[in-house]
Protein backbone atom coordinates (compact mmCIF):
# COMPACT_ATOMS: atom_id res chain seq x y z
CA UNK A 1 0.00 0.00 0.00
CA UNK A 2 1.60 3.87 -1.13
CA UNK A 3 1.57 6.19 1.73
CA UNK A 4 1.15 9.25 -0.98
CA UNK A 5 -0.24 10.38 -3.61
CA UNK A 6 1.08 13.09 -5.60
CA UNK A 7 -1.39 13.71 -8.96
CA UNK A 8 0.59 15.58 -11.21
CA UNK A 9 3.81 17.11 -11.64
CA UNK A 10 3.69 20.21 -11.05
CA UNK A 11 2.08 19.47 -7.77
CA UNK A 12 4.13 20.82 -4.77
CA UNK A 13 2.15 19.15 -2.34
CA UNK A 14 0.91 15.25 -2.09
CA UNK A 15 -2.07 13.95 0.13
CA UNK A 16 -1.15 10.68 2.35
CA UNK A 17 -3.53 7.94 2.04
CA UNK A 18 -3.48 7.11 6.30
CA UNK A 19 -2.70 8.94 9.05
CA UNK A 20 1.02 9.79 9.66
CA UNK A 21 2.66 10.86 12.29
CA UNK A 22 5.46 13.48 12.65
CA UNK A 23 9.04 12.51 12.05
CA UNK A 24 8.04 9.71 9.63
CA UNK A 25 10.26 9.80 6.43
CA UNK A 26 7.41 9.66 3.87
CA UNK A 27 10.12 9.82 1.09
CA UNK A 28 13.16 9.57 0.60
CA UNK A 29 14.72 12.63 2.07
CA UNK A 30 11.42 14.38 3.41
CA UNK A 31 10.35 14.15 6.93
CA UNK A 32 7.09 15.21 8.43
CA UNK A 33 7.24 18.08 10.36
CA UNK A 34 3.86 17.40 11.78
CA UNK A 35 1.24 14.49 12.13
CA UNK A 36 -0.81 14.29 8.44
CA UNK A 37 -4.40 13.26 9.07
CA UNK A 38 -5.68 10.94 6.18
CA UNK A 39 -6.45 12.45 2.81
CA UNK A 40 -4.37 15.82 3.97
CA UNK A 41 -1.69 17.72 1.98
CA UNK A 42 2.31 18.02 3.11
CA UNK A 43 4.62 20.48 1.33
CA UNK A 44 6.51 18.74 -0.83
CA UNK A 45 9.08 22.11 -0.85
CA UNK A 46 9.47 25.22 1.38
CA UNK A 47 6.69 27.68 0.19
CA UNK A 48 7.19 31.09 0.37
CA UNK A 49 4.38 33.42 1.76
CA UNK A 50 1.77 34.10 -0.78
CA UNK A 51 3.89 31.24 -2.92
CA UNK A 52 1.58 28.72 -4.50
CA UNK A 53 -0.26 25.98 -3.19
CA UNK A 54 -0.36 22.94 -6.53
CA UNK A 55 -2.62 20.35 -6.75
CA UNK A 56 -4.53 18.97 -9.73
CA UNK A 57 -1.95 20.63 -11.35
CA UNK A 58 -3.65 24.03 -10.39
CA UNK A 59 -3.41 26.94 -8.06
CA UNK A 60 -5.93 26.29 -5.09
CA UNK A 61 -4.38 29.12 -3.17
CA UNK A 62 -1.20 31.06 -1.96
CA UNK A 63 0.24 30.47 1.20
CA UNK A 64 -0.80 32.77 4.33
CA UNK A 65 2.68 32.60 5.84
CA UNK A 66 5.55 30.14 4.64
CA UNK A 67 5.19 26.55 4.62
CA UNK A 68 8.50 24.63 5.26
CA UNK A 69 8.62 21.44 3.59
CA UNK A 70 7.22 18.66 5.11
CA UNK A 71 4.71 20.65 6.91
CA UNK A 72 0.75 19.62 6.80
CA UNK A 73 -1.33 22.02 5.19
CA UNK A 74 -4.69 22.39 5.90
CA UNK A 75 -7.55 24.85 4.72
CA UNK A 76 -6.33 27.88 7.86
CA UNK A 77 -3.08 27.97 5.72
CA UNK A 78 -4.22 29.45 1.81
CA UNK A 79 -5.61 32.17 0.88
CA UNK A 80 -8.47 31.70 -1.77
CA UNK A 81 -7.23 32.77 -5.89
CA UNK A 82 -9.88 35.09 -7.99
CA UNK A 83 -12.44 33.10 -9.41
CA UNK A 84 -11.53 32.58 -13.45
CA UNK A 85 -13.35 34.95 -16.03
CA UNK A 86 -16.42 33.45 -17.98
CA UNK A 87 -15.43 36.07 -20.94
CA UNK A 88 -14.49 34.96 -23.84
CA UNK A 89 -13.33 31.47 -22.88
CA UNK A 90 -11.72 28.95 -24.96
CA UNK A 91 -14.40 26.45 -26.72
CA UNK A 92 -13.67 23.14 -28.26
CA UNK A 93 -9.77 22.84 -27.79
CA UNK A 94 -10.08 19.63 -25.53
CA UNK A 95 -12.48 17.09 -27.70
CA UNK A 96 -11.59 13.90 -26.76
CA UNK A 97 -13.56 11.14 -29.34
CA UNK A 98 -11.19 8.36 -28.05
CA UNK A 99 -13.79 7.43 -25.30
CA UNK A 100 -13.31 3.59 -23.68
CA UNK A 101 -15.30 1.66 -25.21
CA UNK A 102 -18.28 -0.05 -23.37
CA UNK A 103 -18.47 -3.61 -22.86
CA UNK A 104 -21.99 -3.57 -22.81
CA UNK A 105 -25.04 -1.50 -25.13
CA UNK A 106 -28.38 -1.34 -24.36
CA UNK A 107 -30.40 -2.21 -20.83
CA UNK A 108 -33.83 -3.38 -19.76
CA UNK A 109 -35.86 -0.38 -19.32
CA UNK A 110 -39.48 1.27 -19.75
CA UNK A 111 -39.24 2.92 -23.16
CA UNK A 112 -41.53 6.42 -22.74
CA UNK A 113 -44.44 6.91 -24.71
CA UNK A 114 -43.63 10.58 -25.46
CA UNK A 115 -40.12 9.95 -26.63
CA UNK A 116 -37.65 11.10 -23.91
CA UNK A 117 -35.44 9.11 -22.00
CA UNK A 118 -36.57 5.60 -21.03
CA UNK A 119 -37.30 5.03 -17.11
CA UNK A 120 -35.53 2.46 -15.21
CA UNK A 121 -38.18 2.05 -12.70
CA UNK A 122 -42.26 1.56 -13.00
CA UNK A 123 -43.52 3.63 -9.96
CA UNK A 124 -46.78 5.36 -9.40
CA UNK A 125 -45.80 9.30 -8.71
CA UNK A 126 -48.59 10.94 -6.73
CA UNK A 127 -47.22 14.55 -7.33
CA UNK A 128 -48.47 17.63 -5.08
CA UNK A 129 -49.09 21.38 -5.62
CA UNK A 130 -48.65 22.42 -2.16
CA UNK A 131 -47.00 21.18 1.19
CA UNK A 132 -50.26 21.64 2.96
CA UNK A 133 -51.43 18.34 1.01
CA UNK A 134 -48.57 16.14 2.45
CA UNK A 135 -50.08 14.48 5.50
CA UNK A 136 -53.28 13.14 4.61
CA UNK A 137 -51.08 12.33 1.07
CA UNK A 138 -48.56 10.35 3.05
CA UNK A 139 -51.35 8.47 5.29
CA UNK A 140 -52.56 7.43 2.03
CA UNK A 141 -49.72 6.32 0.27
CA UNK A 142 -48.94 3.74 3.27
CA UNK A 143 -52.34 2.78 2.98
CA UNK A 144 -52.10 2.53 -0.53
CA UNK A 145 -48.85 0.53 -0.42
CA UNK A 146 -50.55 -2.13 2.62
CA UNK A 147 -53.44 -2.60 0.64
CA UNK A 148 -53.19 -1.95 -2.54
CA UNK A 149 -49.76 -2.03 -4.34
CA UNK A 150 -49.71 -6.41 -3.96
CA UNK A 151 -52.65 -6.30 -6.33
CA UNK A 152 -50.54 -4.98 -8.84
CA UNK A 153 -46.98 -6.81 -9.21
CA UNK A 154 -45.52 -4.83 -11.71
CA UNK A 155 -45.42 -2.10 -9.80
CA UNK A 156 -42.16 -1.02 -7.93
CA UNK A 157 -43.93 1.25 -5.64
CA UNK A 158 -46.37 4.33 -4.93
CA UNK A 159 -44.07 7.89 -4.43
CA UNK A 160 -45.70 11.35 -2.41
CA UNK A 161 -44.05 13.96 -4.50
CA UNK A 162 -44.02 15.81 -1.30
CA UNK A 163 -42.35 19.51 -1.33
CA UNK A 164 -42.33 22.80 0.59
CA UNK A 165 -43.49 25.16 -2.42
CA UNK A 166 -46.73 25.97 -3.45
CA UNK A 167 -48.30 28.95 -1.44
CA UNK A 168 -46.91 31.54 0.49
CA UNK A 169 -44.27 32.87 -2.03
CA UNK A 170 -44.22 34.85 -5.26
CA UNK A 171 -45.62 32.90 -7.61
CA UNK A 172 -45.20 35.72 -10.48
CA UNK A 173 -41.77 36.64 -9.55
CA UNK A 174 -38.93 35.81 -12.10
CA UNK A 175 -37.53 33.42 -10.00
CA UNK A 176 -40.75 31.42 -9.40
CA UNK A 177 -39.88 29.71 -12.84
CA UNK A 178 -37.61 27.64 -11.07
CA UNK A 179 -39.43 25.94 -8.89
CA UNK A 180 -42.37 25.87 -10.91
CA UNK A 181 -40.21 24.26 -13.68
CA UNK A 182 -39.26 21.59 -11.20
CA UNK A 183 -42.04 20.04 -10.47
CA UNK A 184 -43.88 20.29 -13.71
CA UNK A 185 -40.92 18.50 -15.50
CA UNK A 186 -40.86 16.03 -12.18
CA UNK A 187 -44.44 15.13 -12.45
CA UNK A 188 -43.57 13.88 -16.09
CA UNK A 189 -40.69 11.73 -15.09
CA UNK A 190 -39.95 8.67 -17.01
CA UNK A 191 -40.09 6.07 -14.56
CA UNK A 192 -44.08 7.38 -13.77
CA UNK A 193 -45.00 5.75 -17.04
CA UNK A 194 -46.79 9.06 -18.38
CA UNK A 195 -49.52 8.50 -15.52
CA UNK A 196 -50.38 11.13 -13.89
CA UNK A 197 -51.71 12.27 -10.46
CA UNK A 198 -51.98 15.20 -8.84
CA UNK A 199 -53.36 15.82 -5.12
CA UNK A 200 -54.41 19.53 -4.62
CA UNK A 201 -55.45 21.62 -1.74
CA UNK A 202 -57.71 23.61 -3.43
CA UNK A 203 -56.83 27.41 -2.51
CA UNK A 204 -53.21 27.71 -3.35
CA UNK A 205 -50.81 29.17 -5.94
CA UNK A 206 -49.88 26.87 -7.37
CA UNK A 207 -53.02 26.04 -9.11
CA UNK A 208 -53.59 22.63 -11.02
CA UNK A 209 -53.56 24.35 -14.26
CA UNK A 210 -50.46 25.94 -13.64
CA UNK A 211 -48.31 22.85 -12.78
CA UNK A 212 -49.82 19.90 -15.37
CA UNK A 213 -51.80 22.23 -17.62
CA UNK A 214 -55.75 22.66 -17.71
CA UNK A 215 -55.86 20.19 -20.40
CA UNK A 216 -54.93 17.54 -17.75
CA UNK A 217 -56.73 19.35 -14.83
CA UNK A 218 -59.57 16.27 -14.61
CA UNK A 219 -61.02 14.17 -12.06
CA UNK A 220 -59.18 11.38 -13.93
CA UNK A 221 -55.92 12.71 -12.82
CA UNK A 222 -56.63 15.28 -9.69
CA UNK A 223 -57.95 14.91 -6.16
CA UNK A 224 -59.18 18.42 -4.31
CA UNK A 225 -58.91 18.03 -0.55
CA UNK A 226 -60.91 20.90 -0.44
CA UNK A 227 -63.81 19.08 -2.63
CA UNK A 228 -63.87 16.37 0.06
CA UNK A 229 -66.33 16.02 2.74
CA UNK A 230 -63.97 14.81 5.49
CA UNK A 231 -60.86 12.69 6.14
CA UNK A 232 -61.99 9.16 5.24
CA UNK A 233 -63.75 11.20 1.27
CA UNK A 234 -59.99 12.24 0.99
CA UNK A 235 -58.84 8.81 1.82
CA UNK A 236 -61.36 7.18 -0.21
CA UNK A 237 -61.00 9.54 -3.51
CA UNK A 238 -56.86 9.16 -2.93
CA UNK A 239 -56.96 5.49 -2.91
CA UNK A 240 -59.63 5.02 -5.60
CA UNK A 241 -57.93 7.20 -8.36
CA UNK A 242 -54.31 5.78 -7.34
CA UNK A 243 -56.13 2.01 -8.27
CA UNK A 244 -56.77 3.51 -11.32
CA UNK A 245 -53.63 4.30 -11.91
CA UNK A 246 -51.90 1.18 -10.92
CA UNK A 247 -53.71 -0.77 -12.85
CA UNK A 248 -52.36 0.96 -16.30
CA UNK A 249 -49.00 0.83 -15.07
CA UNK A 250 -49.11 -2.97 -14.17
CA UNK A 251 -49.24 -3.65 -17.75
CA UNK A 252 -45.99 -1.67 -18.78
CA UNK A 253 -43.03 -4.08 -19.22
CA UNK A 254 -39.11 -4.01 -19.79
CA UNK A 255 -37.82 -4.54 -22.62
CA UNK A 256 -34.15 -4.71 -24.27
CA UNK A 257 -33.39 -1.05 -25.22
CA UNK A 258 -30.71 0.98 -26.89
CA UNK A 259 -27.70 3.00 -23.94
CA UNK A 260 -28.80 5.81 -26.18
CA UNK A 261 -32.32 6.17 -24.17
CA UNK A 262 -30.32 5.88 -20.75
CA UNK A 263 -29.67 9.36 -18.70
CA UNK A 264 -27.79 9.28 -15.68
CA UNK A 265 -27.08 11.92 -13.19
CA UNK A 266 -23.02 12.11 -11.28
CA UNK A 267 -23.45 14.19 -8.32
CA UNK A 268 -20.94 14.05 -5.24
CA UNK A 269 -21.63 14.83 -1.61
CA UNK A 270 -19.65 14.51 1.86
CA UNK A 271 -16.46 14.96 -0.70
CA UNK A 272 -13.33 14.16 0.57
CA UNK A 273 -9.26 15.14 -0.87
CA UNK A 274 -9.45 11.43 -1.97
CA UNK A 275 -12.93 12.31 -3.98
CA UNK A 276 -10.80 13.52 -7.07
CA UNK A 277 -8.37 10.48 -6.66
CA UNK A 278 -10.54 7.93 -6.82
CA UNK A 279 -14.76 7.78 -6.40
CA UNK A 280 -14.96 11.07 -8.82
CA UNK A 281 -12.13 9.79 -11.43
CA UNK A 282 -13.87 6.39 -11.40
CA UNK A 283 -17.45 8.18 -11.64
CA UNK A 284 -16.33 9.55 -14.83
CA UNK A 285 -14.60 6.64 -16.52
CA UNK A 286 -17.73 5.46 -16.51
CA UNK A 287 -19.65 8.20 -17.54
CA UNK A 288 -17.02 8.39 -20.30
CA UNK A 289 -18.30 4.10 -21.11
CA UNK A 290 -21.88 5.33 -21.02
CA UNK A 291 -21.32 8.42 -23.63
CA UNK A 292 -19.03 6.24 -25.77
CA UNK A 293 -21.98 3.68 -25.94
CA UNK A 294 -24.75 6.25 -26.77
CA UNK A 295 -26.17 6.97 -23.36
CA UNK A 296 -26.38 10.73 -21.39
CA UNK A 297 -24.37 11.78 -18.88
CA UNK A 298 -25.61 14.35 -16.65
CA UNK A 299 -22.92 16.20 -13.84
CA UNK A 300 -23.99 19.51 -12.01
CA UNK A 301 -23.12 21.74 -9.09
CA UNK A 302 -22.35 25.37 -9.76
CA UNK A 303 -20.03 26.25 -7.08
CA UNK A 304 -18.55 22.81 -7.27
CA UNK A 305 -17.38 23.19 -11.04
CA UNK A 306 -17.25 27.60 -11.25
CA UNK A 307 -13.33 27.30 -10.40
CA UNK A 308 -12.59 24.66 -13.00
CA UNK A 309 -15.22 26.41 -15.52
CA UNK A 310 -12.39 26.81 -18.24
CA UNK A 311 -11.71 23.50 -17.87
CA UNK A 312 -15.42 22.56 -19.11
CA UNK A 313 -15.60 25.04 -21.66
CA UNK A 314 -12.66 23.93 -23.25
CA UNK A 315 -14.69 20.67 -23.95
CA UNK A 316 -17.93 22.85 -24.94
CA UNK A 317 -19.12 21.53 -28.74
CA UNK A 318 -19.68 24.74 -30.01
CA UNK A 319 -19.84 28.25 -28.25
CA UNK A 320 -23.53 28.24 -28.00
CA UNK A 321 -22.99 25.38 -25.42
CA UNK A 322 -19.86 27.93 -24.23
CA UNK A 323 -22.27 30.99 -23.98
CA UNK A 324 -25.14 29.15 -22.02
CA UNK A 325 -21.97 28.20 -20.00
CA UNK A 326 -21.31 31.20 -18.60
CA UNK A 327 -24.48 32.46 -18.49
CA UNK A 328 -25.43 30.37 -16.11
CA UNK A 329 -22.04 30.77 -14.06
CA UNK A 330 -22.95 34.73 -14.07
CA UNK A 331 -26.50 34.17 -13.10
CA UNK A 332 -24.91 32.02 -10.05
CA UNK A 333 -22.35 34.56 -9.34
CA UNK A 334 -24.90 37.47 -9.20
CA UNK A 335 -27.53 35.01 -6.76
CA UNK A 336 -24.16 34.46 -4.49
CA UNK A 337 -23.19 38.10 -4.71
CA UNK A 338 -26.93 39.04 -3.51
CA UNK A 339 -26.75 36.78 -0.47
CA UNK A 340 -23.47 38.74 0.75
CA UNK A 341 -21.43 35.16 -0.28
CA UNK A 342 -19.22 34.17 -2.81
CA UNK A 343 -18.33 30.34 -3.49
CA UNK A 344 -15.72 30.09 -0.82
CA UNK A 345 -18.92 29.45 1.47
CA UNK A 346 -19.41 25.88 0.14
CA UNK A 347 -17.22 23.39 1.68
CA UNK A 348 -18.26 21.90 4.71
CA UNK A 349 -16.70 21.17 7.96
CA UNK A 350 -16.41 17.31 6.85
CA UNK A 351 -15.03 18.36 3.72
CA UNK A 352 -12.29 20.14 5.44
CA UNK A 353 -11.51 17.40 8.14
CA UNK A 354 -11.33 14.98 4.96
CA UNK A 355 -8.11 17.51 3.89
CA UNK A 356 -10.16 19.46 1.50
CA UNK A 357 -8.88 23.15 1.76
CA UNK A 358 -11.00 24.97 0.08
CA UNK A 359 -13.61 25.41 -3.02
CA UNK A 360 -10.85 25.14 -5.85
CA UNK A 361 -9.53 21.75 -4.32
CA UNK A 362 -13.20 21.15 -3.83
CA UNK A 363 -13.77 21.75 -7.69
CA UNK A 364 -10.81 20.15 -9.50
CA UNK A 365 -12.35 17.12 -7.58
CA UNK A 366 -15.93 17.41 -8.38
CA UNK A 367 -15.27 18.18 -11.86
CA UNK A 368 -13.24 14.58 -12.22
CA UNK A 369 -16.46 12.90 -12.31
CA UNK A 370 -17.87 14.10 -15.70
CA UNK A 371 -14.60 12.41 -17.19
CA UNK A 372 -13.57 13.44 -20.87
CA UNK A 373 -16.35 13.55 -23.08
CA UNK A 374 -17.31 16.56 -25.15
CA UNK A 375 -20.10 18.55 -23.10
CA UNK A 376 -23.17 18.64 -25.42
CA UNK A 377 -25.28 21.13 -24.00
CA UNK A 378 -25.56 22.88 -20.54
CA UNK A 379 -29.11 23.43 -18.70
CA UNK A 380 -30.51 25.65 -16.68
CA UNK A 381 -31.98 24.77 -13.32
CA UNK A 382 -34.61 21.65 -13.84
CA UNK A 383 -34.84 21.62 -17.20
CA UNK A 384 -35.02 18.61 -19.70
CA UNK A 385 -32.06 18.07 -21.92
CA UNK A 386 -32.30 17.97 -25.71
CA UNK A 387 -29.12 16.34 -26.72
CA UNK A 388 -27.61 13.09 -26.02
CA UNK A 389 -23.85 13.06 -24.82
CA UNK A 390 -22.27 15.02 -21.75
CA UNK A 391 -24.38 17.43 -20.00
CA UNK A 392 -23.54 20.14 -17.77
CA UNK A 393 -26.78 20.94 -15.91
CA UNK A 394 -26.39 24.37 -13.42
CA UNK A 395 -27.89 23.32 -10.42
CA UNK A 396 -27.05 24.36 -6.83
CA UNK A 397 -24.31 21.83 -5.06
CA UNK A 398 -26.84 21.08 -2.19
CA UNK A 399 -26.92 17.02 -2.39
CA UNK A 400 -31.24 17.83 -1.50
CA UNK A 401 -31.34 20.42 -4.36
CA UNK A 402 -28.93 19.03 -6.96
CA UNK A 403 -31.42 15.90 -6.38
CA UNK A 404 -33.91 16.55 -7.43
CA UNK A 405 -32.69 19.16 -10.25
CA UNK A 406 -31.49 16.61 -11.65
CA UNK A 407 -34.47 14.11 -11.43
CA UNK A 408 -36.73 16.96 -12.60
CA UNK A 409 -34.56 16.70 -15.74
CA UNK A 410 -35.42 12.91 -15.82
CA UNK A 411 -32.70 10.96 -15.13
CA UNK A 412 -33.52 7.53 -14.97
CA UNK A 413 -31.10 6.76 -11.61
CA UNK A 414 -27.85 8.86 -10.16
CA UNK A 415 -25.02 7.94 -8.97
CA UNK A 416 -23.54 9.22 -5.55
CA UNK A 417 -19.81 9.87 -4.64
CA UNK A 418 -18.59 10.36 -1.35
CA UNK A 419 -15.95 10.18 0.80
CA UNK A 420 -17.33 10.97 4.45
CA UNK A 421 -20.31 9.25 3.99
CA UNK A 422 -24.20 10.06 3.43
CA UNK A 423 -27.56 8.00 3.34
CA UNK A 424 -28.85 10.31 0.49
CA UNK A 425 -31.43 8.90 -1.75
CA UNK A 426 -34.38 9.94 -3.64
CA UNK A 427 -37.90 8.21 -4.13
CA UNK A 428 -38.26 8.22 -7.65
CA UNK A 429 -35.18 6.82 -9.19
CA UNK A 430 -32.66 4.68 -7.42
CA UNK A 431 -29.14 6.23 -6.38
CA UNK A 432 -25.77 4.35 -6.55
CA UNK A 433 -23.48 5.08 -3.84
CA UNK A 434 -20.09 4.99 -4.46
CA UNK A 435 -16.87 6.01 -1.76
CA UNK A 436 -13.56 7.24 -2.49
CA UNK A 437 -11.75 5.13 0.74
CA UNK A 438 -11.93 1.99 1.79
CA UNK A 439 -12.58 3.18 5.43
CA UNK A 440 -15.86 4.64 4.45
CA UNK A 441 -17.03 0.74 2.53
CA UNK A 442 -15.93 -0.69 6.11
CA UNK A 443 -17.61 1.76 8.28
CA UNK A 444 -21.25 1.56 6.26
CA UNK A 445 -20.55 -2.04 4.21
CA UNK A 446 -24.54 -1.93 3.93
CA UNK A 447 -24.92 1.85 2.52
CA UNK A 448 -21.89 2.25 0.16
CA UNK A 449 -22.68 0.12 -3.11
CA UNK A 450 -18.98 0.17 -4.76
CA UNK A 451 -15.40 1.29 -2.64
CA UNK A 452 -12.95 2.92 -4.73
CA UNK A 453 -10.58 3.01 -2.11
CA UNK A 454 -8.36 0.58 -3.73
CA UNK A 455 -7.20 3.27 -6.25
CA UNK A 456 -6.22 5.54 -3.36
CA UNK A 457 -3.70 2.49 -2.19
CA UNK A 458 -2.69 1.43 -5.76
CA UNK A 459 -4.56 -1.79 -5.55
CA UNK A 460 -6.67 -1.16 -8.20
CA UNK A 461 -6.75 1.11 -11.56
CA UNK A 462 -9.92 3.72 -12.45
CA UNK A 463 -10.51 1.83 -15.14
CA UNK A 464 -10.86 -1.20 -13.47
CA UNK A 465 -13.43 0.60 -11.03
CA UNK A 466 -15.00 2.58 -13.48
CA UNK A 467 -15.73 -0.57 -15.22
CA UNK A 468 -17.24 -2.33 -12.46
CA UNK A 469 -19.54 1.11 -11.80
CA UNK A 470 -20.63 0.76 -15.35
CA UNK A 471 -22.00 -2.46 -15.22
CA UNK A 472 -23.25 -1.88 -11.91
CA UNK A 473 -25.00 1.10 -13.62
CA UNK A 474 -26.74 -1.04 -16.55
CA UNK A 475 -27.62 -3.63 -13.95
CA UNK A 476 -29.10 -1.18 -11.62
CA UNK A 477 -31.36 0.23 -14.90
CA UNK A 478 -32.22 -2.82 -15.91
CA UNK A 479 -33.33 -3.51 -12.35
CA UNK A 480 -31.74 -6.84 -12.08
CA UNK A 481 -29.85 -5.19 -9.14
CA UNK A 482 -30.73 -2.39 -6.39
CA UNK A 483 -28.46 0.11 -4.30
CA UNK A 484 -28.69 0.03 -1.07
CA UNK A 485 -30.67 3.37 -0.90
CA UNK A 486 -33.49 1.70 -3.07
CA UNK A 487 -33.30 -1.42 -0.81
CA UNK A 488 -33.60 -0.02 2.41
CA UNK A 489 -35.87 3.22 0.96
CA UNK A 490 -33.66 5.68 2.46
CA UNK A 491 -35.41 8.81 0.58
CA UNK A 492 -34.76 12.54 1.18
CA UNK A 493 -37.60 15.07 1.21
CA UNK A 494 -37.82 17.08 -2.08
CA UNK A 495 -36.02 20.43 -1.58
CA UNK A 496 -37.04 22.36 -4.43
CA UNK A 497 -34.66 25.53 -5.89
CA UNK A 498 -36.33 28.57 -5.26
CA UNK A 499 -34.56 32.04 -5.38
CA UNK A 500 -37.51 34.18 -5.76
CA UNK A 501 -39.36 35.69 -2.75
CA UNK A 502 -41.63 33.78 -0.34
CA UNK A 503 -43.95 36.23 1.07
Amino acid sequence: MRDYVKLTERDNVAVVTHDVKKGVEIMPGLVLLDDIPQAHKFALVDIPKDGEIIRYGVVLGYALDPIKRGAWINEHMLRLPVSPSVDNMPWGTNIVKDLPEAPRKTFMGYRSADGFYAGTRNILGIQTTVQCVQGVLDVAVEKIRREILPKYPNVDDVVAINHAYGCGVAINAPNAKFPIRALQNIAKHPNFGGQLMVVSLGCEKLTVDRLVGEENNTPDNVVVLQECRGFNAMMDAITGLAEKKLAILDKRRREELPLSELLVGMQCGGSDAFSGVSANPSAGYAADMLVQAGATVMFSEVTEVRDGVNFIAERCVSAEVRDKLADEMRWYDAYLDAGEVDRSANPTPGNKKGGLSNIVEKAMGSIAKSGTSPIVEVLSPAERPTKHGMIYAATPASDIVCGPCQLASGIGLQVFMTGRGTPYGLAAAPVIKVCSRNEMKEQWPDVIDISAGAVVTGEKTIQEVGTELFNFIIDVASGTKKPYTEQYGLHNFLCIFNPAPIT
